[in-house]
């Protein structure tokens, strides 16, 4: 008889470039419970959009992803659109921005903040 197998969804991945712009935002607020919340609403050209803020909250229902010193917070609605996804920072000519690698958006706009499923 075999043993049922578990299966844990991959959470969300932070890379080294936004760990250390979340590290070096909070250091500037002075504020070591400054956690990154990264979430998903309706909007935008392809029906959702991401959004990130700083929060010091943590609600009972958000998963809390800790990575290279920071905590990353995505609500309990968000949770199933992020699944598997990649938090990035980057700055080049178009400014500079977090953005999210999601793997679960059937397509994106050209800005890349917005997705649909």
């Amino acid at each position: 008889m075999s043993t049922p197998e578990t299966f844990t969804p991959q959470t969300l991945q932070i890379t080294d470039s936004a760990v250390a712009k979340v590290k070096s935002l909070v250091e500037e607020e002075a504020n070591d419970e400054l956690k990154l919340r990264v979430f998903v609403t309706g909007g935008g050209c392809s029906g959702f959009q991401y959004g990130f803020t700083f929060d010091e909250l943590v609600a009972e229902d958000d998963a809390c992803i800790e990575q290279g010193g920071i905590t990353v917070l995505v609500d309990a609605m968000s949770y199933p659109f992020l699944v598997g996804s990649e938090v990035d920072y980057e700055e080049g000519l178009q400014g500079s921005r977090f953005l999210v690698q999601n793997p679960n958006a059937s397509s994106t706009c050209g800005c890349g903040s917005s997705f649909s499923v």
